[in-house]
């Protein structure tokens, strides 16, 4: 009887220390994904949304403004900080 319920107080750890290991690793590798990157393009920019590309560190998004210009933004996967590129005919 004891030998059994050390072997399971035993599974019990382990399945929980497992669980831990798991969401730790999910929120240190928490990143915004393609739409979220492309909404915040979108009203960085104040325009319309025509691609958006994936990269390992960031989305490249281009965007069409009102003025007829097409911009470059880039929006970093981990953080969402937008920052524009140059300007595109």
């Amino acid at each position: 009887m004891t030998l059994s319920l050390r072997v399971v107080m035993l599974c019990i750890v382990l399945t929980f220390s497992c669980a831990n290991t798991a969401i730790a690793q999910q929120s240190n590798n928490a990143s915004i994904t393609k739409s979220e990157a492309a909404e915040r393009a979108r009203k960085a920019e104040n325009g319309r949304v025509l691609k958006v590309e994936q990269t390992s560190s960031k989305y490249r998004v281009k965007v069409l403004k009102k003025s007829g210009r097409v911009v470059t933004v880039d929006v970093d996967k981990r953080s969402g900080k937008v920052k524009t590129s140059k300007d595109k005919d």
